[in-house]
């Protein structure tokens, strides 16, 4: 999607729709939507009048303009109660206007800055937050379509007006920001949508390796098979044994301009498909584990748009590639694994694999960078989506302060998280008769042991376990987000490297 400017007020633009944010209980047009109204022969006056708009959060309405008005279609969208007004309603609220101006088949559609000026919002927020949601909403995966293209239909530009001149350096700063954002999260979506046949460990380096740039200070290297095993990998290449796809351990760098204000590492799951294993998976909803490899997405997402956003933070991505398939050299419940760190597991079940090639990423992250902070990111476990839906990511950990950089990271971007506990005694699942580890405890508080699983190799360091497995995939559409993969925690992670330097230096546990 194209994205313009334009310091003119809204209704001299012309356009195929202009887009309105209203909010509930509106009983009569005022400013924009008063002199686009009076260009276009009463029509947003007479929809409020009779009733028909009410201004509600999930109300969108198509009007169509009379008179000398400059754009064809007005759409209306509710943004909710004043008192409600946030910019991530400001970001649904565009997705749901793209989504309509999509159905529509409009090419170009101009927007105000919902919320900006009267509504209170900072203009560079809510910039950001209308381009976000305009653009996820615009998103279709067709690679594979070849008959039915009206589902592949995209709105091609976003006019953004501003009529205040004053605003518009804050409006132009956070719209652009915005874009950079969606398109790290279009290019997951783009990850995770394709089938395994076409994504496999092998096919993920090439994108990586596409993210390297010398002028951002972006460097990426795919460690092979034989690299794994020197490092005496057991944990990560015991998932891996199984598939006849080569596993692949992605290292990205991205190093700031000047003196680091710390540094973070992000490591994220990346089983392209997920049988399994011995511990074979039913049929039902099998295809969709083609997005098991979400967390490295994400991974891969950041480093995307850390081309442009550059943060005062060093960053480090380790994206742990493989698939995990029932072959005649994988590995058998019962199997004890040692990981890269000396550890033993005894795998009691070869379906918990995420924690197994996470467990040799966060090693890998502590002895060769030493970080300041780890967040691993990976669709872990069933069981949040029982606790949680698809409304929020599981978020456990060992480090309050990291916790809350990453609650407020959630809260400025929309992409919601929920602490469950890590009680000492919840260790205890873990424990093997064989092993030092074991890695699945069964039904009992399923996603947070996960993290207790993961929770010894980080010990010693900050770090902070998202279980996005609900989020990361969505079965309906929702109003930025198509069905299909989310692209979920790439947003936050910008937002908290973005702002890592105003918390100060993390303390080491």
């Amino acid at each position: 999607m194209q994205l313009q400017f334009r310091n003119d007020p809204i209704e001299r633009i012309p356009a195929g729709a202009v887009v309105l944010g209203i909010l509930e209980g509106t009983k009569r047009p005022s400013g924009a939507a008063r002199a686009i109204d009076a260009s276009a022969g009463g029509v947003i006056a007479a929809c409020l009048a009779q009733g028909d708009f009410t201004g509600r959060r999930d109300q969108v309405v198509v009007l169509y303009a009379k008179g000398r008005a400059r754009a064809k279609r007005i759409v209306l969208v509710g943004l909710g109660a004043e008192k409600d007004l946030t910019v991530e309603r400001v970001r649904q609220a565009a997705g749901r206007a793209a989504t309509r101006a999509r159905e529509l088949g409009v090419d170009d559609m101009a927007s105000v800055v919902h919320g900006a000026g009267a509504g209170g919002l900072d203009p560079a927020a809510a910039a950001q937050a209308l381009v976000e949601g305009t653009m996820l909403a615009n998103y279709t995966y067709d690679r594979y379509r070849t008959r039915d293209k009206s589902k592949s239909k995209r709105v091609k530009t976003l006019i953004v007006a501003e009529a205040d001149a004053r605003r518009m350096p804050e409006v132009k700063r956070g719209a652009m920001r915005g874009k950079v954002g969606a398109e790290a999260v279009s290019f997951v979506r783009d990850l995770c949508n394709t089938p395994s046949l076409d994504m496999t460990p092998r096919q993920v380096a090439e994108r990586a390796l596409t993210l390297a740039d010398k002028e951002a200070r972006i460097t990426v290297k795919a460690l092979e098979e034989n690299e794994l095993k020197r490092l005496k990998m057991g944990s990560f290449l015991g998932v891996a044994k199984g598939s006849d796809e080569p596993p692949r351990l992605l290292v990205l760098e991205y190093t700031p301009a000047g003196k680091p204000t710390g540094a973070v590492a992000l490591v994220g799951k990346g089983i392209t498909f997920d049988s399994g294993g011995i511990s074979l998976k039913p049929a039902e909803g099998m295809e969709k584990m083609k997005y098991d490899m979400s967390g490295a997405a994400a991974v891969l997402g950041v480093f995307h748009a850390l081309k442009r956003v550059q943060p005062s933070v060093r960053v480090i991505g380790l994206a742990p590639m493989t698939e995990n398939m029932p072959g005649g050299h994988a590995i058998k419940p019962g199997d004890v694994l040692i990981a890269m760190n000396g550890m033993t597991i005894e795998v009691n079940n070869t379906d918990a694999e995420g924690r197994l090639v996470l467990a040799d990423g966060i090693n890998y992250a502590k002895r060769f960078y030493k970080p300041d902070a780890i967040i691993d990111i990976a669709t872990l476990t069933g069981a949040v989506v029982i606790a949680l839906g698809g409304q929020a990511s599981g978020v456990m950990g060992n480090d309050t302060k990291l916790m809350t950089r990453v609650k407020d990271a959630s809260d400025r971007s929309g992409e919601r998280v929920w602490e469950l506990p890590t009680w000492p005694e919840y260790g205890d699942l873990m424990k093997s008769d064989v092993a030092d580890l074991k890695n699945s405890a069964g039904r009992e508080a399923g996603t947070i042991a996960g993290a207790m699983f993961l929770a010894p190799f980080a010990e010693g360091t900050p770090w902070v376990h998202m279980d996005i497995a609900g989020t990361a995939w969505n079965d309906k559409d929702k109003p930025y987000a198509p069905k299909g993969s989310s692209g979920v925690a790439v947003r936050l992670l910008l937002d908290l490297l973005e702002n890592w330097e105003r918390y100060g230096k993390p303390r080491r546990g």
